[in-house]
């Protein structure tokens, strides 16, 4: 019996070194995949490192804790003081984040400083078939204030993002996916616009994506999309406040130059009251239209090679994405 119990032992004790060993090797692949975005240039990829990484949650788990996280991307410089990402072993498609913040943000380029900041906020991100099934963030307590002038630019009591793969879309002989994504938020405050106590939704769907997140990066983005048809469509934009209300909905596509192309509807009220001190007429008519008998503006503004129009009077220009 003894010698059975022995063989035991040192079957189980077999077991935990391999397992041991196994989740400190995977573990050290994950620090060196971490530790090699700092290596990206910043321009063609963004770049992102951490002043301490440290690798913990075994033995069943992966917890990747990232202090004083600093992203770059061209002349748009991201700073946040803690990050952290879980996931199961046994589960490394569905990550779970936290951040805490203040996340200031920074731009070389116009000099601009802000920063955003907020009680609690997570994200779910969770990955099918090496497709995007769902990502997820959630906060709570947002607030976006100027670094230069030390004023609010805009607070809310709860926002949240929502990305989800649109399975009846998905062309798998042309390796293409649709995203549809979903994002609100509550009790909004804008105090250069005088807005308190607004809220937003906004739905849209994106169209003939790669399907395969291991294949981003490969080639840009945009021009692929392009060539494959990609269409966005705005489904739903809603956002109003005691005194005024904003709903649009349309879509848009960019030509082989990269200049877009598409139409969105506008119908509002109280909206051009509202923004009548920040846009003269008749540019606030040519953007809202004129009001009809129920006193809503109702408008098109169609977009033609980059080219921005109410109806046939051109309004601005906008430059190619590619």
């Amino acid at each position: 019996m003894s010698k059975r119990i022995i063989i035991l032992g040192a079957v189980v004790l077999a077991v935990v070194l391999a397992w041991t060993g196994f989740w400190f090797f995977l573990a050290g692949q994950l620090r060196q995949q971490v530790e090699a975005l700092a290596y990206a240039d910043g321009e063609t990829g963004p770049q992102f490192s951490c002043a301490g990484l440290d690798i913990g949650g075994f033995p069943f788990r992966f917890d990747v804790d990232c202090t004083d996280a600093v992203v770059v991307s061209g002349d748009i410089m991201a700073e946040i003081p803690d990050l952290r990402a879980s996931a199961m072993l046994y589960k490394p498609n569905h990550i779970l984040v936290w951040a805490r913040g203040p996340l200031d943000l920074s731009d070389a380029f116009t000099g601009q400083r802000s920063a955003m900041d907020w009680a609690g906020m997570e994200a779910s991100i969770r990955i099918e078939d090496w497709r995007i099934a769902r990502i997820s963030v959630l906060a709570d307590s947002l607030v976006w204030t100027d670094r230069l002038f030390d004023e609010l630019i805009a607070k809310a009591d709860h926002a949240e993002f929502h990305l989800l793969d649109m399975p009846e879309a998905h062309d798998a002989n042309r390796h293409l996916a649709a995203l549809a994504s979903y994002a609100n938020a509550r009790n909004v405050s804008v105090p250069g616009l005088d807005i308190a106590g607004g809220m937003a939704e906004l739905e849209t769907e994106l169209t003939n994506l790669p399907d395969d997140i291991r294949t981003l990066g490969a080639e840009p983005l945009l021009p692929a999309w392009q060539r494959a048809g990609g269409v966005l469509r705005l489904t739903r934009l809603h956002a109003s406040d005691a005194s005024a209300d904003l709903e649009a909905n349309g879509e848009i596509r960019l030509d082989e130059r990269g200049l877009a192309n598409g139409t969105v509807a506008i119908t509002s009220t109280g909206l051009a009251e509202r923004i009548g001190p920040l846009i003269e007429e008749p540019w606030r008519t040519i953007v809202l239209g004129v009001p009809g008998p129920d006193g809503a503006h109702h408008n098109q503004i169609n977009l033609r090679a980059g080219t921005v129009s109410s109806g046939l009077v051109p309004i601005a220009a906008l430059p190619a994405l590619f």
